[in-house]
């Protein structure tokens, strides 16, 4: 089969790690708010971001923040019910530090995180037969940033936080999957998710106990931070296949409809 040749196949997209690089934006915001609360005596880096990730149920990026204050406090000796902790204090001040200070025009990290693909590739998708949508752990503000006023999208197909359980719930892959077959003569039977980390290739895998009657495919992305040396680079390749991925490739991008429907047959 080529490139040319229709595609029967749903992918849906994460963003964080594989539509943009969130390493110098959402990671150095929950680094910079642990470092904040824990009176700068431990900020996390990238591997103990990796490290607690790792355990698959860590995607929301405010919760990841008050558990790494929360065991920091433990390793000093403290009982987490001794650590006098405001959630909503660490959402805000997270946010501050992602978004910005001003609530109109966002001036925090989120402005300068580079992108990972370029609209052409969408389009090539979509000229192959292949639907495709989002579903994130991103607020919905966050996620429509990056789609709607970076890649220039109408109005995408988007499950974000405020409209799903968080991964890997596969509530929000399944609410996707059926708004993108909405309205849709030929459905596909094959769902593929794109993720960069263990949560969502748990998220496949729970999806697939759940609709059994459906083929879903977990594809891992390596989100940029990992790239850097080739032993980080091997080591994360090989906890999202152990996670359940069934490929992983170095940028988005690099699942084509040739290799999708590679996949199809797997």
């Amino acid at each position: 089969m080529t490139e040319q040749s229709p595609v029967n196949a749903i992918i849906v997209f994460d963003i964080d790690g594989v539509i943009r690089d969130v390493g110098g934006s959402y990671r150095r915001a929950l680094a910079d708010t642990v470092e904040h609360f824990t009176d700068f005596a431990y900020r996390p880096t990238p591997v103990d971001i990796d490290k607690l990730k790792s355990e698959g149920i860590w995607n929301n990026d405010w919760e990841a923040s008050q558990e790494l204050i929360f065991r920091h406090f433990e390793a000093q000796g403290k009982h987490r019910n001794q650590v006098q902790l405001d959630y909503q204090a660490i959402v805000a001040f997270f946010q501050s530090r992602y978004r910005g200070t001003d609530p109109n025009n966002w001036n925090g990290y989120i402005c300068d995180e580079p992108l990972l693909l370029h609209p052409t590739y969408l389009e090539h998708l979509t000229s192959s037969g292949i639907l495709w949508g989002f579903f994130s752990g991103a607020t919905r503000g966050s996620a429509n940033y990056v789609l709607e006023k970076r890649l220039g999208l109408k109005a995408p197909v988007l499950l974000a936080m405020e409209d799903a359980p968080g991964k890997p719930d596969p509530t929000g892959l399944f609410d996707t999957v059926r708004h993108l077959e909405a309205g849709q003569n030929n459905t596909s039977n094959t769902v593929i998710y794109v993720g960069d980390t263990v949560a969502d290739m748990y998220t496949v895998i729970k999806a697939r106990e759940l609709e059994p009657q459906r083929k879903f495919i977990g594809v891992g992305v390596l989100p940029p931070h990992v790239q850097k040396t080739p032993s980080r680079r091997e080591a994360y390749a090989e906890l999202l296949i152990n996670a359940g991925a069934e490929v992983v490739f170095c940028n988005v991008q690099d699942l084509t409809p040739a290799r999708t429907a590679a996949l199809l047959s797997v």
